[in-house]
């Protein structure tokens, strides 16, 4: 087999990938090498190892940030907003995906509009506040399913719209009724997109600071991006804490990633595939 000629343009475009990864790569590493620094090592900001590796400093951000109560709320938030998400978004693509007619198309349409609507705060604060689940971990559960649904059922109905109608039609004739339809056949169908839409909706609940610092004022209710704020005040901050906290708030989805990443090149193929 020849090799491949190397041109100029080939140059260019491994020169430019070298570039794209150094901007993603270095500040990954200030991160890392920044959270076993010192204090004042941390806040010069650059990607050379630490002169001396404090491992202390994780045993610090545990006790102080009170990380084990934050990973238990963000684990129990993140793991409602995953499952109801998917589940309501399964259902109800599986409804608009199927029939076609006038209330179903508006669905669709109404659904779409939530990926370009963004949420507005006061308008949520106040509903919270008359439902009284304002600063409440349900109240925050119930923004971040409805803000997640809208992503879901446009993934899950363009997913669903491929699987052939046949297969609907011969479970009909083999006795299967909506539900069990959904169940048996069209379920197991999902599973490589719903994984998908699991891990990109679970990785984005977990990473959100937005939302809970919104929502959220009491301490017991503290989430994992939130326990920064315990280690940067206005005159001072001690960024080797902050970066120890950092790499403790990104290690569960960093493995949930690597765990799920077949089930994501899964779903992009068979959309691929049926598409």
């Amino acid at each position: 087999m020849g090799s491949r000629k190397y041109t100029w343009k080939t140059a260019i475009l491994e020169i430019c990938m070298l570039v794209s990864s150094l901007v993603i790569v270095i500040p990954l590493l200030v991160v890392l090498f920044g959270s076993f620094k010192t204090s004042s090592e941390a806040a010069r900001y650059n990607f050379r190892p630490p002169d001396v590796w404090l491992f202390d400093n994780y045993r610090q951000v545990i006790e102080k940030a009170h990380l084990w109560l934050a990973m238990k709320n963000s684990t129990l938030i993140t793991v409602s907003v995953v499952a109801v998400t998917s589940l309501v978004c399964a259902l109800g693509a599986f409804i608009i995906g199927r029939r076609k007619d006038r209330l179903s198309r508006f669905l669709g349409t109404f659904f779409s509009l939530g990926l370009i609507v963004p949420m507005c705060v006061v308008p949520t604060i106040l509903l919270l506040n008359l439902l009284h689940i304002n600063n409440t971990k349900i109240g925050l559960i119930l923004v971040l399913i409805a803000s997640n649904i809208a992503w879901g059922m446009f993934l899950l109905t363009n997913f669903i719209d491929t699987i052939p109608r046949e297969l609907d039609e011969a479970a009909f004739i083999d006795g299967c009724g909506p539900l069990k339809l959904f169940w048996h056949v069209i379920l197991p169908l999902l599973k490589p997109v719903l994984m998908t839409n699991i891990v990109i909706v679970g990785m984005g609940t977990w990473n959100d600071l937005q939302t809970p610092l919104y929502l959220l004022n009491s301490g017991k209710n503290i989430t994992m991006p939130l326990t920064v704020y315990n280690f940067k005040g206005q005159y001072f901050s001690e960024w080797n804490l902050i970066f120890a906290d950092m790499v403790l708030v990104a290690i569960p989805m960093v493995i949930v990633y690597i765990v799920c990443q077949k089930y994501i090149v899964a779903g992009i193929m068979a959309g691929a595939v049926k598409g």
